[in-house]
C-alpha cells in the first residue's frame, strides 16, 4: 500500500513540475489543454483495466463519455421555470436538486443543480453499461469489438439526429460545476490553475483506486480471466460477474470524464461519441501497454495534449494510427517497454527470414 502512495506522490510531483515548467516558459495557457487531457485520461485508464486485465475490447467507450456529458449538459441547461408550479418540479426544488442561474438575456433560469445532474449522468451511464454488457460480454474477440462499435455508432447517430440534444451543434451554455470554497469546474481564465490541479488530482485518485483494485484478489481474478477465461471459471472465478462489473466501472469513469469536461468547456458536441474517438482511446491503451496504468496515463497526456494544441493538424487521426502501428511492430507490450534497437533487429530478421543477432 505504501508503494502505491509513493507512486501517486511521484505522479503528482510530475504534475507540479509540468505546471511550473509552463509558468516558467510563459505558457500558462497550456494548462487549459492539459486540464482537458486529464479528463480524457479518465476514459483511457478505465479502458486500460477493461482491456489489459479483464481482456475485453471495447470500441464504444466514447459513447459512455458522451452519455455522461450530454446527460449533465442537457439537465443543467433545461429551463424548468415555466413549470415551477408543477408538483414534481416543486418537490425537486424543495429538495435542493434545482438551482437558479443567470440567463444570458438578463433573467434567471431554473435548471437541475449541476451535482444532481452529474449524479444522474453517472447513474445513467452505469445502467446503460449494465444493459449493454449483459448480452454483449457473452461475445469474445472481434465479435465483442464489433458489438461495442455498433453501440457507439447508435449513440453517435442518436445525438446527431435528435434536435432536443442540439443535433449537430450539441449542447452549449452548460454552467460550471460548483465546489467548496467558491471553486468550480469551469473554463474561466482566472481559475485555470485550480482546474488544472482538480483535474489531475482526480486522475491521481482514480489511479490509486484502480491500483488497489488490480493488486487485490479481484485483480488477480481479472488477470486469470484474461489469461484463460475457461480455466478461471473452472477454478471458481465468477467470470460473467467480474467482466460485467469491470465494464460498468470503466463506463462510469468514461462518463465522469464526459461530465467534467462538459462543465469545463461549457458544452459538448456529438463528435465526442464518434467511432474514431473510441478507436483513439483503444490506441492510447495499446500504445501505453495493455494493463499498464502508468503507460496509459503518460501516452494519453502527451498525445491528447499535442492533439488539442493542433500539432498534428488535419492528420490528427492519421498520427494516432501511425503511432499505434509503429508501437505494435516495435513494442507490442507498450511504449514503456520499448527496446527500439532490439525490436528493429527482430523485425529485420523476420523480413529476411534469418535469426536475430545477439
Amino acid at each position: 500500500m505504501r508503494s502505491r502512495w509513493a507512486r501517486v506522490a511521484a505522479f503528482l510531483a510530475v504534475v507540479a513540475l509540468v505546471q511550473l515548467g509552463a509558468a516558467a516558459a510563459g505558457k500558462a495557457f497550456y494548462l487549459t489543454q492539459l486540464t482537458m487531457a486529464a479528463y480524457y485520461t479518465l476514459v483511457a485508464v478505465g479502458l486500460s483495466v477493461l482491456m489489459g486485465y479483464a481482456g475485453q475490447i471495447s470500441l464504444g467507450h466514447a459513447a459512455f463519455f458522451a452519455i455522461g456529458g450530454y446527460a449533465s449538459g442537457v439537465l443543467t441547461t433545461l429551463d424548468l421555470g415555466g413549470r415551477r408550479a408543477a408538483p414534481p418540479v416543486a418537490v425537486l426544488e424543495h429538495l435542493g436538486l434545482l438551482a437558479l442561474r443567470p440567463d444570458p438575456g438578463g433573467g434567471e433560469l431554473l435548471g437541475v443543480h449541476p451535482w444532481a445532474a452529474a449524479a444522474v449522468a453517472l447513474a445513467l451511464a452505469a445502467l446503460v453499461a449494465l444493459a449493454i454488457g449483459l448480452p454483449v460480454l457473452r461475445l469474445k474477440g472481434h465479435y465483442l469489438a464489433m458489438a461495442t462499435l455498433g453501440f457507439g455508432t447508435i449513440v453517435s447517430s442518436v445525438l446527431i439526429g435528435t434536435a432536443a440534444l442540439g443535433a449537430a451543434d450539441g449542447v452549449s451554455g452548460v454552467p460550471p460545476l460548483p465546489l467548496l470554497g467558491g471553486l468550480a469546474v469551469g473554463g474561466g481564465r482566472e481559475a485555470r490553475l485550480v482546474n488544472y490541479w482538480l483535474a489531475w488530482g482526480l486522475v491521481a485518485l482514480a489511479l490509486l483506486l484502480l491500483m488497489n483494485l488490480v493488486e487485490s484478489r479481484v485483480g488477480r481474478a481479472l488477470r486469470a480471466i484474461h489469461g484463460a477465461e475457461d480455466a478461471a471459471g473452472s477454478m471458481g472465478v465468477d467470470v460473467a460477474r467480474l467482466k460485467l462489473a469491470t465494464f460498468v466501472l470503466s463506463a462510469v469513469l468514461a462518463a465522469a470524464g464526459g461530465v467534467l469536461l462538459t462543465h469545463y468547456n461549457a458544452g459538448i458536441g456529438p463528435s465526442e461519441a464518434g467511432s474514431l474517438k473510441s478507436v483513439r482511446y483503444v490506441a492510447i491503451v495499446a500504445v501505453g501497454g495493455m494493463g499498464s496504468l502508468w503507460g496509459t496515463v503518460a501516452t494519453s497526456a502527451v498525445l491528447t495534449f499535442l492533439s488539442l494544441r493542433g500539432v498534428f493538424g488535419t492528420f490528427d487521426d492519421a498520427v494516432f494510427g501511425a503511432v499505434l502501428v509503429a508501437v505494435m511492430l516495435l513494442s507490442p507490450e507498450g511504449i514503456l517497454r520499448l527496446d527500439a534497437l532490439g525490436a528493429l533487429r527482430a523485425l529485420a530478421a523476420r523480413r529476411g527470414g534469418g535469426a536475430v543477432a545477439p
